[in-house]
C-alpha cells in the first residue's frame, strides 16, 4: 500500500510534511550537495529583515550535552540581496520554499510581508513575532496575543501568500497566542521558537556566548515543545507545525500524534545533513507498517486521559 504524506498548510501543498528550520538551512544552496530537496517537503530560510544583519559578534553558538545555545543575532542580506542574490537558486530547487521573515514594527513586517509575498518563487512565508516592538519599549510581539494578533493581520491583509506564524515558547499559555494569530488570518502556526537559556564558563566566570544569553535548541527542548505543540492544537484548528528537537523519524511521528501537521527539522541538521531525508522515509514506512492511509489518521490521535 502506499501512504499520502502530502500536507496542505493554506494554499500551500508539501509532498510530505518534512520541512527543514529557519536558521539552520543558510538559503539551502549550502546544502545542495548533501540533501536531496524532492525528497522533503520544503525548506525554510534563514530569516530576513528589511535591512542586512550582522548578527552578534563571537562567540555565538556554546553546545551543550543535548543541543545548542545560539545567539546568532538574526544576521542576514536583508531583503534586497534576498531577492537579487538569493532567490534564483531557490526557484530551482524541487520543494517548497517558505521565507522566514521578522521587523521591529508592526508597519515594517506589513511592508515585509507584502515585498516577499510578492516575489515569483516564494511559495509561503513565515512571520518570527519573537522580536522586540520597538514602539512599545521592547516587548516582544510573541508574547502578548493582543501584539501578536496586530502583527499577523497586517502581515495577512499586505499578502495572499501563505501565511505561517512562529510563536514564542516564552508565554504562560500558548493556546491563547495561538488562538489570536489564528483569529487574525494565520494559515498556521509553527510552535515553537528556541527557549531562553545560557552558560557560563566556570573559569573566566564569563557567559560563553558575547550576547550573554540565547535560546537553546536541539533534543533538550523535545520533551517541553510536545507540550507546547499538544496545547496549541487543543486550541485551534489551523495547522501546526512542530519545530524543537526532533532528530528522527520516530520524533516526527510523535509530534504529530500530539497535533502537529508538519515537523521541522532543525539543530539536527548541523549533525546529520540527510536527517530530513530520513524522517520523511522513516515515516512512510511507519505509515505503511501500521496500515495508515493519510496522515490525517496520526494528526492529534494520542490518547490522552
Amino acid at each position: 500500500m502506499t501512504t499520502d504524506l502530502s500536507v496542505q498548510i493554506g494554499t500551500l501543498s508539501l509532498r510530505n510534511p518534512i520541512l527543514t528550520a529557519s536558521g539552520t538551512f543558510g538559503y539551502a544552496s549550502e546544502y545542495e550537495t548533501m540533501v536531496d530537496f524532492n525528497k522533503i517537503g520544503g525548506i525554510i530560510t534563514k530569516g530576513i529583515s528589511p535591512e542586512p544583519r550582522l548578527g552578534n559578534i563571537q562567540p555565538r553558538i556554546w553546545e551543550t550535552e543535548s543541543g545548542l545555545i545560539n545567539a546568532i543575532g538574526l544576521d542576514n542580506v536583508g531583503v534586497e540581496d534576498f531577492e537579487r542574490s538569493k532567490l534564483d537558486y531557490l526557484r530551482k530547487i524541487d520543494c517548497a520554499v517558505v521565507v522566514n521573515f521578522f521587523a521591529e514594527s508592526i508597519e515594517s513586517y506589513a511592508r515585509l510581508a507584502g515585498t516577499l509575498g510578492s516575489m515569483t518563487g516564494v511559495d509561503a512565508l513565515e512571520a518570527n513575532i519573537s522580536c522586540p516592538n520597538v514602539k512599545a519599549g521592547g516587548r516582544e510581539f510573541g508574547v502578548d496575543p493582543v501584539a501578536a494578533a496586530e502583527v499577523t493581520l497586517a502581515s495577512r491583509e499586505a499578502t495572499d501568500c501563505p501565511l505561517i506564524v512562529k510563536l514564542s515558547p516564552d508565554v504562560s499559555n500558548i493556546g491563547d497566542i495561538a488562538s489570536a494569530v489564528a483569529n487574525a488570518g494565520a494559515d498556521a502556526v509553527t510552535v515553537a521558537n528556541s527557549m531562553p537559556a545560557m552558560a557560563i564558563d566556570i573559569n573566566t566566570r564569563e557567559p560563553r556566548l558575547s550576547f550573554g544569553r540565547g535560546g537553546l535548541t536541539g533534543p533538550a527542548v523535545r520533551p517541553i515543545v510536545m507540550r507546547l505543540v499538544h496545547d496549541a492544537a487543543q486550541a485551534v484548528d489551523i495547522p501546526i507545525i512542530a519545530s524543537g528537537g526532533a532528530t528522527t523519524w520516530r520524533d516526527v511521528v510523535e509530534f504529530m500524534l500530539a497535533g502537529a501537521s508538519a515537523v521541522q527539522a532543525g539543530t539536527v541538521n548541523f549533525v546529520n545533513p540527510q536527517a530530513s531525508i530520513e524522517m520523511a522515509e522513516g515515516l512512510e514506512r511507519y505509515c505503511q507498517h501500521h496500515a495508515i492511509d493519510s496522515l490525517a489518521e496520526l494528526v492529534g490521535s494520542a490518547k490522552m486521559p
